[in-house]
């Protein structure tokens, strides 16, 4: 951690400790696009010091609105004089304290609960809420992560992911609008955005506000389309997943029939980031790929062949 890092954690840290009252906290994550710090019953959050301040504002507004509650997990007030802060150049925020899926127990995972949630999301009225909602943000993310990928040292792996990313469609790669702006999306679902509240024990909600807002809502279906089209989702998993969303009337995909004409180029875009993103760790680490990235690797030279 830098100088800058330790400042950033140690100055967080203070924060979520006066707010609760409890002087002993911990670090659970520190990373370029956040650091997450508890306290006690809350966290605090420094986000991404390139985050849009006014787009962020929107979304809290959203995550506190009435009509997600239940859904998405609402932040916390920040004192007066801390409201709307920065440190070192970061917005931060606040939030309860939810109980995360237990990575020990894969087969416990709330596939189905999750499926529930976006469902659920996705029917909330856009014009209700705060404005101006800004666009979903899965493709900045993809388009970043090749972004960071290129950006490095060229590899046969990189220049396989970078073919793949070629043959999508603008829109899936943040270089046009996004074709189905119409819906709430929480733009970037996995399983580590998912937490019972109150804790332990609660109902799962979704947490992370911050790639939130309109688009298409099979961008909040792709990861886990990815992951089984990939053969790292075990199929009855997405089956289960696939009918709970479609019994709770999710409506990024039709009730019956085929998904994947409104799945492919989510998926692929899924996968093409995820590669990208394995590329970069494994150079950052200086080693080869694992099998899970080669995997991820391999289904971004199907993508580009079959294009």
């Amino acid at each position: 951690m830098t100088v800058v890092g330790e400042e950033l954690t140690a100055e967080l840290a203070a924060l979520a400790a006066g707010i609760s009252g409890i002087p002993e906290t911990s670090v659970l994550a520190h990373r370029p696009d956040g650091t997450v710090v508890r306290s006690g019953p809350l966290v605090a959050k420094a986000h991404a010091g390139d985050t849009d301040r006014e787009a962020l504002a929107v979304r809290l507004g959203v995550a506190a609105h009435p009509l997600l509650r239940g859904i998405l997990l609402a932040p916390l007030p920040l004192p007066a004089p801390r409201s709307g802060s920065l440190l070192h150049g970061r917005p931060v925020t606040a939030w309860p304290l939810g109980e995360p899926v237990d990575r020990e127990e894969p087969g416990s995972a709330p596939w189905e609960d999750a499926a529930v949630l976006l469902a659920r999301l996705h029917a909330v009225p856009p014009h209700a809420l705060p404005h101006p909602l800004p666009p979903m943000r899965g493709p900045a993310k993809a388009a970043r992560a090749v972004a960071r990928m290129t950006a490095g040292a060229r590899s046969t792996a990189a220049d396989t992911v970078l073919r793949a990313w070629e043959c999508l469609p603008g829109w899936a790669r943040d270089e046009a609008p996004q074709p189905r702006a119409d819906t709430l999306c929480h733009g970037d679902l996995h399983l580590g955005q998912l937490v019972r509240h109150p804790a332990p024990g609660g109902p799962w909600q979704l947490i992370d506000v911050d790639d939130l807002g309109i688009g298409d809502p099979a961008w909040d279906l792709a990861r886990p389309a990815m992951w089984f089209a990939t053969g790292l989702l075990d199929p009855d998993v997405w089956t289960c997943f696939l009918g709970a969303y479609r019994d709770a009337g999710g409506r990024a995909v039709p009730p019956d029939g085929d998904p994947w004409p409104y799945l492919d180029v989510p998926a692929r875009a899924l996968t093409v980031q995820s590669a990208a993103l394995a590329v970069v760790r494994a150079a950052r680490e200086n080693r080869p790929l694992d099998e899970v990235e080669q995997d991820l690797t391999a289904a971004c030279a199907r993508i580009a062949h079959v294009s």
